[in-house]
């Protein structure tokens, strides 16, 4: 999501990024799911954005929630996504939000799987409101 964010920064991706920085949503990480980002982001494919791409990731470290991942279910397709889903149980997360939906199963515990557009979508229609966890 970072990637696209940085690549089409009025899209729906970097949406929800700016929702996050300004602290209308919460993201949590894990050192984990940290070192993928900047892992992805190394990438020569990625070249190109890179740049941006670190400009967000250097907006969003100081407004993410840390967490340390626990035990998740291996349930996504790529071993490599079973740590966001890790992450998302660790933090009792309401959604994980993803542009690999495929990748994922619908939920894993408490947490959903939607994209940027359906978590945009249903914030706009007020669908998540009796969602949010206290604190």
């Amino acid at each position: 999501m970072l990637i696209s964010a940085a690549l089409k920064p009025e899209g729906l991706e970097a949406a929800v990024v700016n929702l996050v920085l300004a602290g209308v949503l919460e993201a949590w990480v894990t050192a984990e799911v940290w070192g993928e980002y900047e892992e992805v982001l190394a990438r020569p494919k990625f070249e190109k954005v890179r740049e941006a791409s670190r400009d967000v990731l250097m907006a969003l470290d100081s407004r993410v929630r840390r967490t340390t991942a626990v035990t998740a279910p291996a349930a996504a397709f790529d071993e490599d996504d079973n740590r966001f889903l890790e992450c998302a149980q660790a933090a009792e997360a309401n959604f994980l939000v993803t542009g690999n939906l495929r990748h994922y199963p619908a939920e894993c515990g408490v947490t959903r799987m939607v994209n940027a557009r359906g978590l945009l979508e249903g914030l706009e229609r007020g669908a998540f409101v009796n969602e949010n966890r206290e604190e």
